[in-house]
């Protein structure tokens, strides 16, 4: 068997100490490292190597993280992107998951030991990239499947690769679809928006991989609480947003709080975690027309109701202000 070509990572801080460390680290385990002391040096030394994982501070001077990260992904959509934040900043890192960075760290690390695992999951993701574009390519090749590789193509377009839901992307194509239908047909839909309570939390516990775990069952629950012809998707993180079509609010609450209940009565996760910390979720529901009349505001609306909920003390459901 061939061995793994070796992948080519980039650590970029602003503070010397924190590259000096992570590069040793992922050198130990066998990564091939750059270093870049900002944003302008990254985007050089991009341009210049074929760079499979960025690892960012967020807050650097100059180019922040989030701008590499649109920068990278602007440049190599493949590119996975990890970024470091403090915990003042974490609300930034979540928007950088929202906005395609495949994890975050956050720093100061308390134990070193956590980064390697983040690291090999972003690089598995990447080698599976790779290979499925290899056989992609061989697949094209064969005029006989070259239609079962575009259908296997349009599948990776639109599903999360950790939970197999519908990604954000194909959610925003389609809740446009739903708010078009419902104008037409002078009909409502809803919108429910729904985190995992005290998850970051949770991974600080029981690791990332348990958290993982943990939102694959969460999915699943979640599959099997709504109707046939509803959209759920990953919104990104521990994040999950519902589309109901030919819903009001007061069919949206009673979906939203099923979904709860079953989430409640349901051990999510490693048997060990379930029982000392079971998953639980907040919900917010908005409906159109009633609370927005346009896409953004709507999602605006359902999440400032998920935060209502957990200001209220979580594990609920807020469908008013």
């Amino acid at each position: 068997m061939e061995p793994k070509e070796k992948l080519k990572l980039m650590v970029v801080d602003d503070e010397e100490s924190i590259r000096d460390i992570l590069a040793d680290i992922l050198f130990d385990e066998g990564y091939d490292v750059l270093e870049a002391e900002d944003g302008q040096v990254a985007m050089k030394l991009f341009e210049e190597h074929d760079i499979a994982l960025v690892l960012s501070d967020i807050r650097m001077p100059g180019m922040s993280g989030l701008e590499l990260l649109e920068k990278v992904k602007e440049l190599s959509p493949e590119t996975q992107v990890i970024i470091m934040t403090s915990h003042a900043s974490f609300d930034t890192a979540l928007a950088a998951m929202r906005n395609g960075a495949y994890d975050y760290l956050v720093k100061p690390f308390e134990d070193i030991d956590i980064i390697p695992p983040v690291i090999h999951r972003a690089a598995t993701t990447i080698r599976l990239t790779l290979e499925n574009q290899r056989l992609i390519k061989q697949l094209k090749e064969n005029n006989g499947e070259l239609e079962a590789a575009n259908e296997s193509l349009k599948e990776l377009a639109i599903k999360d690769g950790l939970t197999g839901l519908y990604n954000i992307r194909y959610f925003h194509e389609m809740i446009d679809v739903g708010i078009a239908n419902a104008v037409r047909d002078k009909d409502k839909c809803s919108l429910i928006f729904t985190d995992v309570d005290y998850f970051k939390k949770y991974n600080d516990t029981y690791g990332h991989p348990a958290g993982d775990e943990v939102l694959i069952g969460l999915a699943n629950v979640l599959k099997s609480s709504v109707r046939a012809n509803d959209l759920l998707a990953r919104y990104g993180g521990e994040e999950f947003i519902i589309l109901l079509p030919n819903t009001d609010m007061g069919g949206a609450a009673l979906v939203a709080e099923k979904m709860r209940q079953n989430v409640e009565q349901t051990p999510i996760g490693p048997e060990y975690a379930a029982k000392q910390d079971p998953v639980r979720i907040s919900v917010g529901v908005a409906c159109y027309p009633d609370d927005a009349t346009d896409v953004s505001a709507l999602i605006k609306v359902a999440d400032n109701r998920l935060y209502l909920a957990k200001e209220a003390g979580r594990n609920q459901v807020c469908s008013k202000d």
